[in-house]
């Protein structure tokens, strides 16, 4: 059985493992990093990109950390990042909302319209592995990235202030959880809803092969 470590906050990503991957030992903790902020100006897709490596980048000295201490082993290592693109804009990033006022304006973009989400997915592989990118310590990486376009209701005042009030905002790209509080109000209409939860699902239909 595969040990995998899921360097993630993400508790969706957490049970959509523990629900559709009970074949392989998961561990799940987030990273002690300052992840790079979207910004406007580049496309979406290479900025998640972009983000995800980072994140592979702090992962493997992490676990380089972890292994001087004697702590466990892994086999492989996923890490994952997800940016919602504006409906208007396709430079323009949609990451995880600051504060509430940050939130709302999102909701504000979001609402009535359509807009397309991307998640990227690296799965890093330790010292003797075949990624594509390298990584410290001899660690490489190969990186997916895949995007699903979702279908928002129009929303009424009382019902965004409910998702705000709700929470259900926070740590989430686009500030909505289409698996939780905002499920009533959002469809994908092209794509895999994997993809919005935060994998990228060709990462995944390999980390089954493996």
């Amino acid at each position: 059985m595969l040990h995998i470590l899921l360097a993630s906050a993400s508790e969706r990503r957490k049970e959509w493992f523990e629900k559709h991957m009970q074949n392989l030992e998961l561990t799940t903790r987030p990273l002690h990093f300052e992840e790079p902020k979207p910004k406007w100006g580049a496309p979406v897709e290479e900025q998640v990109e972009y983000t995800c490596l980072a994140k592979a980048h702090a992962a493997v000295e992490e676990m380089e950390i972890s292994r001087q201490s004697g702590k466990v082993h892994f086999d492989f290592i996923l890490v994952a990042d997800t940016i919602v693109t504006d409906p208007d804009d396709p430079l323009m990033p949609l990451g995880k909302p600051n504060d509430e006022q940050h939130a709302l304006a999102m909701l504000l973009r979001l609402s009535g319209n359509r807009h397309r989400v991307w998640s990227s997915t690296a799965i890093i592989y330790p010292p003797g592995g075949t990624g594509k990118y390298k990584l410290h310590g001899g660690w490489t990486t190969n990186i997916w990235t895949e995007s699903a376009i979702v279908e928002f209701n129009e929303l009424e005042e009382e019902r965004i202030m409910q998702l705000i009030s709700s929470d259900s905002w926070q740590g989430k790209a686009g500030a909505y959880d289409i698996a939780g509080a905002a499920a009533s109000d959002t469809r994908v209409i092209e794509g895999d809803e994997l993809a919005v939860l935060g994998l990228a699902p060709s990462a995944i239909k390999t980390l089954q092969s493996l």
